[in-house]
């Protein structure tokens, strides 16, 4: 590898691994400046995972050993598939024809063994938050399969790092498809990772969580490579939207200046949705993530207009 490729996956690396820490500490803060608060440092999540390290598993006798390996395979998966992600500049680590596939299906990988772990616990509220869990899966993957397609076939360049070329090379059509895309992911990213209007995170109340009851059982290590793999696919699924609005052909300094204020932009927008609105109820949230799926399919026949001028 030459130097310019060591260097962007060391940065790519270094952002997959240590900016969902600071995200996650600028919705903290986000949350205690709406409450009249001056909360914790940002770095306070970083802490937090530390602490979770030092502390003992606690293991219930009704699991198996499924359970032992699954976080550490959630993890894991979800690491791998940052590595096919376009982070800044639009550089994958792995960059491969038709890599979004790949991810799509890796990423598939990681929820199943998240469902599989909460359900081998042999409770019933982590058996319910995993079938929801689940179900809002059915809707959302499909909807993102189709966005990635339809910007990766509107590229003309089947790999995933081609997406970062569309701010630069079309006109307001392509525009339109970019905001769309990028309001559909950013949905996405509030199902995925468990954030208000979905789920809160900050919820004891086992009939209303989703993600949160699916760890209640996991404690020390589990508990922090679940919170760490959460943490990864929320600038993961960061990553894509800055690669739709921030252009590739600029120069590294700047495109990495440019990510951590889209970092710190969505992390205060996300602070923000869950400081000034409630989560919906559970028969709501279907509707909420539905909008998605509407997108995908505007997202799908735009790109269709362009590729083809139908």
């Amino acid at each position: 590898m030459d130097k310019h490729t060591i260097l962007m996956t060391l940065i790519n690396l270094t952002i997959l691994l240590f900016a969902p820490f600071f995200v996650i500490g600028v919705i903290k803060k986000t949350k205690a400046f709406w409450g009249g608060r001056k909360g914790v440092s940002i770095f306070q999540p970083f802490w937090d995972f530390l602490r979770l390290l030092k502390k003992s598993r606690v293991i219930s006798s009704s699991t198996s050993p499924i359970f032992n390996i699954a976080f550490v395979i959630v993890f894991v998966s979800t690491l791998i598939a940052g590595l096919f992600a376009p982070l800044v500049m639009g550089f994958s680590i792995i960059n491969t024809s038709c890599a979004f596939i790949i991810f799509s299906y890796i990423l598939g990988f990681s929820k199943f063994f998240a469902l599989i772990g909460a359900m081998d616990t042999a409770s019933s509220f982590e058996g319910m938050g995993a079938s929801r869990e689940a179900c809002f899966t059915t809707i959302i993957e499909p909807a993102f399969f189709i966005i990635l397609a339809s910007l990766i076939a509107l590229s003309g360049n089947y790999t995933f790092s081609s997406i970062s070329q569309l701010p630069q090379n079309f006109g307001s059509l392509g525009i339109l498809i970019i905001i769309t895309a990028s309001s559909a992911i950013f949905i996405m990213l509030l199902t995925e990772c468990s954030r208000v209007p979905v789920d809160d995170p900050a919820t004891h109340l086992e009939l209303t969580m989703i993600h949160e009851v699916m760890v209640l059982d996991n404690s020390g290590i589990d508990l922090a490579l679940s919170s760490w793999a959460n943490g990864i696919k929320m600038v993961i699924l960061m990553g894509i939207i800055g690669n739709l609005i921030i252009p590739a052909a600029i120069p590294l300094k700047i495109s990495l200046l440019c990510f951590i204020a889209l970092f710190i932009i969505l992390g205060v927008i996300i602070g923000t949705i869950e400081s000034l609105i409630a989560r919906l109820r559970m028969s709501h949230v279907f509707e909420f993530i539905f909008v998605m799926s509407s997108l995908a399919l505007v997202v799908a026949s735009l790109s269709a207009v362009k590729i083809y001028g139908v």
